[in-house]
């Protein structure tokens, strides 16, 4: 194992977590951004960051921080920080293939003394287990031999400018004494916040997968409850801040579920749960009320616009916002498409507006086409459905002009006042 001071890096995977991470080490030490997509690297070698995560100020800031597409040009270096997205598939298992791939990857260049990284969420044990018989196999190399590994779980917001990489307090671990030391050394570094040092991998990995998970089921909570509240004629909103006047209440506000994080890492603890006989049924509940809030909003969206005589067959909807949460480009595992899927389901016709994804992705991702400006007095129902900034500015008027008079308005997110709209969570 090198000296912290010649440390190479590479980072794997230029997306939400990886480019924020390349720019830090980038500051200090010679650093690699490598990902397969080419797009992505030729944006980013012109200073630009479609995530909107970095700046081209902070990427001109980080001298030391290049960018490629290709596997051999980080054949040199001796740190390998895995950064992939760990999805799931359409039945909530876990996706390990891009995982898979980063490995077999980095073990086609992995030296002797190297150490390999990962951020990327799994569930306990999978580091271990999965990842690094496929480093050995690839590599011929063995494993605390050879080569050492480590797991620091990433933490990043997406969209929050509050809360920057080196502002949030990082968590590190390694298979050996050793590499556990130098993972924290590196890591101290670039965290300003300072670090926690895990006694294992597994530790690591079972400490970020429960941080999602809690904050999941915090919300589920607060879903069934504006379910609940629904149906007793009772503002959520109201009671939350009632409630919330005791100082040690939780303040979490009901919602779609979504993104990269809180909707997924759950199923990843659940399904190793369940491979050793446990099953989780708190988890799972709460992942069915949250999975479920989309078609709930589409069904309370549909009763409003019966109530006010509006035949929902042919109606057309405009749906703002597509993201998985406010003033972010980020469409992973966006709980909207619920939303629009369900509407359609009643033969309403949906449009979709969100000035901050890239219509491209959307269509790409979701098979959606946006809108880039709703003409005004349109449609029969307008759904809040993300709090953008640019939403808020509107207020209530602004979102109403978009509306025929007497149409129905359902805020998801609590945007505008209660007594500007018909429905909300």
């Amino acid at each position: 194992m090198s000296r912290l001071e010649d440390s190479r890096i590479a980072i794997i995977g230029l997306g939400y977590v990886g480019l924020p991470l390349a720019v830090e080490f980038g500051k200090l030490f010679h650093t690699v951004g490598y990902d397969i997509r080419s797009e992505r690297v030729s944006a980013l070698k012109s200073g630009f960051d479609a995530t909107l995560e970095c700046s081209a100020d902070e990427l001109s800031a980080s001298k030391h921080l290049s960018y490629t597409d290709k596997l051999d040009d980080i054949a040199e270096c001796n740190v390998y920080i895995v950064t992939v997205p760990t999805p799931i598939d359409a039945a909530k298992r876990p996706d390990l293939q891009p995982l898979v791939r980063a490995s077999e990857a980095i073990g086609r260049v992995l030296k002797q003394g190297d150490v390999v990284v990962y951020e990327s969420t799994v569930y306990p044990g999978c580091t271990e287990e999965i990842c690094v018989p496929i480093l050995e196999r690839a590599s011929g190399l063995g494993f605390n031999r050879d080569f050492t590994c480590g797991y620091s779980p990433e933490r990043i917001n997406p969209g929050d400018r509050s809360h920057r990489l080196p502002d949030i307090r990082k968590v590190t671990s390694g298979s050996t004494g050793e590499a556990a030391e130098f993972v924290d050394s590196l890591y101290s570094s670039i965290i300003r916040a300072g670090t926690h040092r895990a006694s294992s991998i597994k530790v690591a990995e079972a400490a970020k997968v429960i941080e999602n998970t809690q904050r999941d089921l915090n919300i589920a909570l607060v879903n069934d409850l504006a379910i609940l509240f629904n149906k007793l004629g009772i503002d959520t909103l109201e009671v939350l801040e009632a409630a919330g006047t005791k100082w040690n209440f939780l303040p979490f506000r009901p919602g779609l579920v979504g993104g990269h994080c809180i909707g997924v890492d759950p199923y990843y603890l659940t399904h190793k749960a369940q491979e050793v006989g446990h099953h989780p049924q708190v988890i799972l509940a709460g992942r069915r009320t949250n999975d479920g809030m989309g078609p709930y909003v589409a069904d309370q969206l549909v009763k409003l616009m019966v109530r006010k005589g509006i035949n929902p067959v042919g109606a057309r909807v405009l749906v703002l916002g597509l993201a998985f949460k406010e003033n972010c480009p980020d469409l992973r595992n966006t709980r909207v498409v619920d939303i629009i899927d369900s509407l359609r389901g009643y033969n309403i016709a949906v449009d979709v507006h969100d000035p901050w994804v890239d219509p491209e992705d959307a269509r790409h991702e979701y098979g959606l086409s946006l809108l880039p400006l709703p003409e005004a007095d349109a449609y029969d129902a307008v759904v809040v459905a993300v709090a953008h900034a640019q939403f808020r500015e509107l207020g209530a008027r602004g979102v109403r002009a978009f509306a025929k008079a007497g149409a129905v308005v359902y805020d998801v997110k609590h945007v505008l006042p209660r007594d500007a709209v018909d429905g909300r969570l």
